[in-house]
Parts: C-alpha cells; structure tokens; sequence
C-alpha cells in the first residue's frame, strides 16, 4: 500500500525503518522520505508504525536469580 504519495514510500518501507532502528513516526519519516511534502501521510505512517510495533517480537528479558 502507498503510504506516501508525495516520495512513492509504502508501508513496506515503513515497517523496514522501523526493523532498521526509526523508532518514532519523526525517525521514520526521515528515514523514508514521507512526510517531507505536503504532510498529509503523516496518520498513516503513524498507523503502520503502530501496527508494526504491536506486531513486532520482543527480546525475551532476563531476570537474575530467576530458576529455569
């Protein structure tokens, strides 16, 4: 899907700025070239930078003194 028009950017790009370390819809959009025009994907990178974030896996924490 076009996320933005303005720099042909889709959600595929989004969600790999965010695999890459963007973290924040600013980062992303710098990462990417959306956003940089007339702003008006700014929702929609916001929305799949929170889908993929919910989706994303997270490293499992390690708790000292914890029995396996």
């Amino acid at each position: 899907m076009i996320v933005c028009h303005c720099a042909a950017v889709n959600d595929g790009a989004v969600r790999r700025a965010y695999d890459e370390g963007a973290r924040t819809v600013s980062q992303v959009c710098r990462s990417t070239g959306a956003g940089q025009d007339c702003g008006s994907c700014i929702f929609t990178v916001k929305r799949v930078v929170c889908q993929h974030e919910a989706l994303a896996p997270t490293s499992p924490v390690e708790v000292e003194g914890a029995a396996s």
